[in-house]
């Protein structure tokens, strides 16, 4: 799995011009599920949004996870995009996004592992074009893969 994390002070995400995803303060996630991915992965993923230090703390640090933040949350939104290989040619092959119906699931698996870790979860419509507008807070991206499928997590 891998996730574009975007620290922001706001975030939406629309469909056909209307908001289906909102958020204030938190974490703009886009998301991939390559193949191979299954539920260790989801979790793992959903783990380390949850936890990762990367907002500041009174004293400018970057100590605070999404956890550690009430009002935070996530606007999490799927990309299989993410796992384009421009590499050859000038077509992007994505052989490596996991198919729909095995990235669905998974894709859900991770939003719902964050709301049952108390995160408050805005979606995407997966699988629709969407447009994510967001502003960027410090600026902070950060780019997160999860371990080889079948690897220990």
């Amino acid at each position: 799995m891998r996730a574009v994390l975007q620290r922001v002070t706001r975030a939406e995400v629309r469909v056909d011009g209307v908001v289906v995803g909102a958020i204030a303060e938190g974490l703009c996630v886009l998301l991939a599920v390559r193949e191979g991915d299954g539920p260790a992965e989801a979790a793992w993923m959903a783990d380390r949004v949850r936890g990762l230090r990367i907002f500041e703390d009174t004293a400018g640090k970057m100590n605070l996870a999404l956890a550690d933040r009430p009002n935070a949350a996530a606007l999490v939104v799927s990309q299989f995009t993410l796992y384009g290989d421009a590499s050859k040619g000038r077509r992007p092959s994505f052989n490596r996004s996991a198919r729909p119906e095995v990235a669905e699931p998974l894709y859900r698996a991770v939003c719902e592992a964050l709301q049952a870790s108390g995160v408050q979860v805005e979606r995407g419509v997966f699988g629709a074009s969407m447009e994510v507008a967001l502003v960027n807070s410090g600026p902070v991206t950060l780019i997160l893969d999860s371990p080889v499928a079948g690897a220990a997590v």
